[in-house]
């Protein structure tokens, strides 16, 4: 299935400058995030790879943030 950004999203550049900033408000470095140059239309985040140990400390940012 393929969709395609609606009016009045999120630009990607947007969400991965405040991604970027929350995770750096937490003490996490995610290395390769950006957007995905690739599919410009469907505005897809790059995550990216990191070590287990920053993918641990995510996991646990989020859960206090869910909390």
């Amino acid at each position: 299935m393929v969709t395609t950004q609606e009016p009045g999203t999120t630009d990607a550049l947007e969400a991965v400058e405040a991604l970027r900033e929350a995770l750096t408000a937490a003490g996490l470095v995610l290395p390769s995030l950006g957007a995905d140059a690739a599919s410009p239309s469907l505005n897809l985040i790059n995550l990216g790879r990191v070590r287990a140990d920053v993918a641990l400390r995510l996991a646990e940012a989020i859960r206090r943030g869910c909390a």
